[in-house]
């Protein structure tokens, strides 16, 4: 008879261990999951005259992401479809020149498009700006560059 009762006992223990691992598994991998997810916001509306930028979004990718890289989309407008000049975005990392990606002349294009170094683990810290390209003999029309940043070994 002492040994069922010991049994019974040594059954419920168990149970509460494995329920107790669970548990602390559930919420170490919430954790986890939390630091995994990039760091991102929202590009504001950018205008100079002859281009816009809107629905812009970004993000900086944790490293062994995508590169960590700086990762970042939105639409951009030719606001004077008349004028006869093309409009382009353009990205700054840290070590790098500006990268330029052109829009369409006369119209509006969405753009998805990632920047990174590939001696860093991570991109942090990166310029975004849009400009109207008004040929070689006047200077482009550009609105002022946003700075945007994160580190992700201080959080």
């Amino acid at each position: 008879m002492a040994m069922t009762v010991s049994l019974v006992v040594t059954e419920a223990c168990v149970k509460r261990v494995v329920l107790g691992v669970t548990v602390a598994g559930l919420v170490l991998s919430a954790a986890v999951a939390a630091f995994a997810l990039p760091v991102g916001g929202t590009i504001p509306n950018l205008h100079s005259p002859g281009v816009d930028f809107d629905n812009g979004r970004y993000e900086f990718n944790r490293p062994g992401t995508n590169h960590g890289a700086f990762e970042w989309w939105g639409r951009l407008t030719d606001a004077s479809p008349n004028d006869g000049h093309n409009v382009y975005a353009e990205v700054k990392i840290v070590g790098h020149d500006w990268v330029r990606y052109y829009g369409r002349q006369g119209s509006s294009v969405q753009l998805h498009k990632s920047n990174w170094d590939g001696a860093q683990r991570y991109t942090g810290q990166a310029r975004f700006r849009v400009c109207r390209d008004r040929g070689s003999l006047r200077p482009d029309n550009c609105a002022p560059a946003k700075l945007y940043s994160y580190n992700w070994d201080r959080g």
